[in-house]
């Protein structure tokens, strides 16, 4: 939980009570007030919660790179000769797509 989700957490309940206080005395002004300071409270714990989102999906891409970032150097060293064929043919692959364009 970040701060914004505190904070915006805070401020929905504190203006909660400003609400309930504005309607013991009857002020319709800070009954308003206090309800736009709650919907403010409301849309930072949301903001909040779309940053940890956000940090969430983040990790699980990081992990899956690592992931086939392993599978890959894996493949590498268990197949050196294989490795070698496949870089050879993207390189004439490559070399022939350059011919073509400019020959």
């Amino acid at each position: 939980m970040n701060e914004d989700r505190i904070e915006g957490s805070a401020r929905t309940i504190g203006g909660k009570v400003q609400e309930a206080a504005g309607r013991l005395t009857g002020d319709a002004k800070t009954r308003v007030e206090d309800e736009l300071n709650q919907a403010a409270g409301r849309a930072q714990d949301l903001y909040g919660q779309a940053r940890d989102a956000a940090a969430d999906a983040v990790g699980v891409i990081e992990d899956g790179a690592e992931t086939i970032e392993d599978a890959v150097c894996d493949f590498v060293e268990t197949r050196p000769y294989t490795t070698a064929a496949i870089a050879l043919g993207i390189g004439l692959l490559i070399g022939t797509m350059g011919r073509r364009r400019y020959g």
